[in-house]
């Protein structure tokens, strides 16, 4: 976790437009309900878009009208390496059917981000 994290962090200052590619969030139900990175994922209820996977898509009610992405992902979730990775963490409320966490969810989120998202250049310049 540690090592992504740092690899992640001199992504985004040396190649900011391949950051915004990768774990860019979701809007839930309704347009401006965007997943807001956080240390756990909480859709429990109307206004909640705390979400801790790589991706992850807001909940409803309420505005959170900004996408976030890799920037975001890593200050928020994943913070220094120790937590959320490989596998996110969810809130373990009682409605968590569409948030439970899932065995590396964030490692294979981001891969796909780096796989499908990115041209041959910028998958050239990660790798």
């Amino acid at each position: 976790g540690k090592d992504f994290v740092h690899f992640a962090k001199a992504l985004g200052i040396s190649h900011s437009k391949i950051d915004g590619k990768i774990c860019e969030t979701e809007a839930g139900s309704g347009a401006d309900n965007y997943g807001q990175y956080a240390a756990e994922t909480d859709l429990s209820g109307a206004g909640k878009h705390a979400v801790a996977v790589c991706g992850g898509k807001g909940g409803n009610g309420g505005s959170s009208s900004n996408k976030e992405a890799f920037k975001q992902f890593i200050e928020k979730t994943l913070k220094d390496g120790n937590q959320n990775w490989p596998t996110s963490k969810d809130s373990g409320g009682s409605n968590r059917s569409n948030v439970e966490s899932k065995p590396n969810d964030n490692a294979n989120a981001v891969a796909k981000d780096l796989v499908q998202e990115l041209t041959p250049e910028e998958k050239t310049i990660v790798a």
